[in-house]
């Protein structure tokens, strides 16, 4: 009897792994669900709505860009099978033809229109105008060809079609956001109408576009249609994502059959559900869950060093943050490797400036901030705060992020500096930050394009204040002609001088205190998938996903 009871359970045990896996010991290329845990909310589904990391995680995988940008920041093509500078001030990008996207349309010069149109659009305010401002006007030659006209010379264009907002999404789409948009506003006119109001310009279409500015974005904001892997089913906001894959997909086969985007925002919980099987891929994982995933038993970590810098930002339009002489004061009193041992598990490296070492441009001969605390008094005691004053230290949910604030609070009691840390939720805490409200806070910018112009225009140049990246709310007349010279420029010997030359001035300035380039660290849980990669900015790729 116990013989037989043998021989029947390991019968049932092959049955089961042949109906899930396949073949015992090999990756199967049967499809399965991926359920990704992450510790943000995403804010929208429009790609123009935001430039969050959470939103982009999502969104990125929805629409497909122009440019593909591979793991190790290299350029190919994508819904553009070529792009030349034909001149000076106009890129010419041949398209990919026979793609659909999810509703069935078929892919064309027009989405590509619409699409970069919009996002330049003042009526819709998007927070990565900045991105594309330079393009003046999107020709389209045919219906598999553009050209993109530039107000100035703009060699790293490229990179930036590559970026997750720059997205192509069909005209059908955005059609029906601005339709839906100007009958709420109550305008009795179409679409199409309005582009050429917009074409146009003047004071009537400033007037229309102040009126539609509060509507514009609701259908895109939930609802989408792209053309990449990923197709978009569902969406309970502070809980889930639920998209399907795209089976006219161009891009080369998926194993998934659907990938779900869970929001668990506590580190522990999001560990304790990779672990069981719950998540087969935790993003956001902290150094002090690191070694906890490294040694599970069904769990595995991939690292990448990263694009990204963590910064303390200072509001440089609000006393006494307006005196460079107290902000340097603070960013000496901050020791980076103590933050780094301390809080990150030495899993990054000391930030001397805005750019991490893999980003063009950065200068690696420029001097950063030393911790050097009797410094640091020696500079407060020439300013109007000499004997300390109050303030607060704005973070969000991020456990690394509070630990460091908390770090930074000790620090800045020695020289009298009393701190109180206020929490936000994420989107509360970007859209309050944009406010300007903020004495100091904590945040990190991802160099996206690998190119220092993503990587300071952004985050200094003073059209940039705001929602943009500049919450510092940092302006200096000086620094603005050199980013705008850095990007008009060709010559890359002369681009590179002038980027060396605009990180002198933020190194000197002290707008925010550069704290470190962490890395860039996922959990995946290795009994059921295999193949899962990040980019160094921090974006899970799903590309080669098998199940175990």
């Amino acid at each position: 009897m116990l013989l037989f009871v043998l021989v029947l359970q390991a019968c049932t045990d092959d049955s089961n792994v042949d109906e899930e896996s396949g073949d015992s010991g090999e990756e199967s290329s049967a499809g399965g669900d991926v359920t990704i845990g992450m510790a943000e909310d995403p804010i929208t589904m429009d790609p123009h709505g935001s430039n969050d990391s959470a939103s982009s995680q999502v969104r990125r995988n929805i629409y497909e860009p122009l440019v593909f940008q591979t793991v190790d920041m290299e350029l190919e093509p994508a819904l553009a099978e070529s792009w030349e500078a034909a001149e000076d001030d106009v890129w010419n990008l041949k398209l990919r033809e026979g793609t659909t996207f999810h509703n069935g349309s078929e892919f064309t010069a027009e989405d590509v229109k619409a699409t970069l149109d919009r996002v330049r659009d003042p009526a819709v305010g998007s927070a990565v105008a900045f991105l594309f401002e330079m393009i003046s006007e999107v020709e389209v030659v045919g219906d598999y060809e553009v050209n993109l006209h530039t107000e100035y010379p703009f060699a790293p264009l490229p990179s930036h079609l590559a970026h997750s907002t720059a997205g192509i999404i069909s005209k059908e789409i955005i059609d029906e956001d601005y339709q839906a948009a100007l009958d709420e506003a109550g305008m009795d006119m179409t679409a199409e109408e309005y582009y050429e109001l917009r074409d146009e310009g003047g004071s009537e279409y400033e007037e229309v576009s102040d009126q539609l500015s509060e509507y514009v974005g609701q259908v895109l904001g939930s609802e989408t249609d792209g053309t990449n892997h990923l197709m978009f089913e569902s969406r309970s906001a502070g809980e889930e994502v639920v998209t399907r894959k795209f089976e006219d997909y161009q891009g080369g086969e998926r194993n998934f059959e659907t990938v779900t985007f869970r929001v668990i925002p506590e580190s522990g919980a999001r560990m304790a559900e990779l672990e069981t099987g719950g998540i087969q891929i935790a993003t956001d994982v902290d150094s002090s869950s690191a070694s906890r995933v490294e040694e599970g038993e069904d769990t595995e970590l991939v690292e990448k060093e990263s694009v990204r810098m963590t910064y303390l930002g200072m509001n440089t339009q609000k006393p006494p943050f307006d005196d460079v002489k107290v902000r340097q004061a603070i960013s000496h009193a901050i020791d980076r490797e103590e933050i780094i041992a301390g809080v990150y598990d030495e899993m990054g490296i000391p930030a001397k400036g805005p750019l991490a070492p893999d980003v063009w441009g950065y200068n690696e001969e420029l001097e950063g901030t030393s911790y050097d605390m009797e410094r640091a008094k020696e500079l407060l005691s020439e300013t109007d705060v000499a004997d300390g004053f109050s303030t607060t230290i704005w973070v969000n949910e991020d456990p690394q992020i509070i630990d460091t604030a908390i770090y930074i609070q000790e620090k800045l009691s020695e020289l009298n500096i009393d701190v109180e840390i206020e929490q936000f939720e994420w989107g509360a805490y970007l859209d309050t930050l944009a406010n300007g409200e903020q004495d100091m806070y904590i945040l990190g910018w991802t160099t996206v394009t690998g190119d220092a112009d993503y990587g300071l225009y952004a985050l200094f140049h003073s059209d940039s204040i705001g929602a943009s990246g500049n919450r510092a709310f940092y302006s200096n007349t000086e620094l603005d002609a050199f980013l705008d010279e850095g990007r008009s420029e060709t010559d890359e010997d002369i681009r590179y001088e002038v980027y060396t030359e605009a990180q002198e001035i933020l190194i000197e300035e002290v707008p925010m205190a550069y704290i470190l380039h962490n890395n860039f660290i996922v959990g995946v849980n290795s009994a059921n998938i295999s193949g899962v990669d990040i980019d160094p900015s921090g974006a899970v790729r799903l590309d080669d996903v098998n199940f175990e």
